[in-house]
């Protein structure tokens, strides 16, 4: 309820209403792709993460509303964790220098909250395993069987290690990715293509 002046109302409506429509429509699909991930079709401990794919400006906003549908948040900026994307393991040229950036990272930079890697591939899943200093590996785009199998290796070379899946996830989908045993599903859905929730401001008059 919204107790005000007419006009300052009426004048704020849209505004607030924009607001409201957009941050519901976030915390609500959160909520839906949670209740997918951790029922029985899926895996209770999962974890759902939102990704920096936000509207300019909002990134906080929107990731509060992820939290309230009972999301996790996975980064806010460059600034707060380090994560080395299929980009930089091309810039990077091999293993030795991927190995040697990490260590770098970890003794610059000791405040990030952790250091991620992706992998699209079984072959790079072992490597990075073995690279110390690495917190979660990314397992970008991989299939259902390929998922299972990185869970296993993980489990059997770094069990510390966490590993995080990605790429295309939909709410038909989420649920046999999180039985595949991995520790949490990021969803890039969840905040670049919501739908807003349709809601209305009713004016009431308070006069006797």
């Amino acid at each position: 309820t919204v107790t005000g002046p007419t006009r300052a109302i009426l004048t704020g409506e849209r505004t607030a209403l924009n607001f409201l429509q957009r941050l519901s429509g976030i915390a609500s699909q959160t909520r839906d792709y949670v209740r997918r991930a951790t029922g029985p079709e899926g895996k209770a401990s999962v974890r759902v993460l939102d990704t920096r794919k936000t509207t300019p400006g909002w990134r906080r906003l929107e990731k509060a509303a992820v939290r309230a549908g009972g999301g996790t948040n996975h980064r806010i900026g460059l600034y707060d964790a380090a994560m080395v994307k299929d980009n930089h393991l091309v810039a990077e040229h091999s293993l030795a220098a991927l190995d040697a950036g990490v260590r770098a990272v970890r003794e610059q930079f000791p405040e990030v909250a952790f250091v991620e890697v992706e992998a699209d591939r079984l072959d790079q899943v072992r490597e990075f395993l073995k690279l110390e200093g690495v917190d979660v590996i990314l397992l970008d785009n991989m299939s259902l069987g390929d998922m299972r199998a990185a869970v296993a290796l993980r489990n059997e070379l770094a069990p510390g290690v966490q590993l995080e899946a990605s790429g295309g996830v939909t709410l038909e989908t989420i649920a046999a990715i999180a039985a595949t045993g991995v520790d949490a599903v990021s969803v890039g859905a969840l905040t670049h293509s919501v739908k807003a929730a349709d809601l209305a401001l009713d004016l009431e008059s308070l006069d006797a």
